[in-house]
């Protein structure tokens, strides 16, 4: 359930873990095999995902307000190639990559939303930095929810609402039984 705030930059904390553990939840139902398969040639499999979305967060949280986020030592190129060897390598550099945001958002204040900061050489507003990443990252949870709810098939198990049970939830929601934080 979503937690009322009119903190900024508590909300995008929020959301993002939210995001995290979407993907998460998804990446559970899906067999180590299916982590590493794409549906064709030119997709991705959800390990490339991952990679591109752990170098990606490597890249813009560390010096986040020091730094230009793009590093000079990131070949975003190479994240589209060659997965990881194991779905535990996969999940520790996840881990890393979120770990990174979350801890760089844990340590902004709402007055550092103003500050200036660069990403490829382009100036952005710290609110804009954390706008251009939490439009970007939900677009590859979805990928990944997409291609395990396709890889699970029968076995998916929903993350949200299950299909035909939205008037269940409605029920819950109005008499109470689901609580509004």
């Amino acid at each position: 359930m979503l937690k009322f705030t009119i903190s900024y930059i508590e909300d995008s904390r929020t959301l993002f873990a939210y995001y995290k553990k979407l993907a998460e939840r998804a990446m559970e139902q899906v067999s180590d095999e299916h982590l590493f398969t794409a549906l064709d040639d030119e997709g991705n499999s959800i390990a490339i995902i991952v990679k591109h979305m752990a170098g990606n967060m490597r890249s813009r949280w560390t010096g986040f307000l020091t730094t230009d986020g793009e590093k000079p030592d990131r070949n975003r190129d190479s994240e589209f190639e060659g997965a990881y060897a194991t779905r535990k390598e996969m999940i520790e550099a996840w881990e890393d990559g979120w770990a990174r945001l979350l801890g760089t958002l844990q340590g902004l204040s709402e007055a550092d939303l103003a500050r200036t900061i660069t990403i490829r050489g382009e100036r952005h507003s710290v609110m804009q930095a954390i706008n251009r990443q939490m439009a970007h990252y939900p677009h590859h949870v979805g990928q990944i929810v997409l291609l395990a709810k396709h890889f699970a098939h029968s076995n998916w198990q929903s993350l949200s609402v299950p299909r035909r049970q939205s008037g269940d939830f409605n029920r819950k929601v109005a008499t109470g039984e689901l609580s509004q934080r």
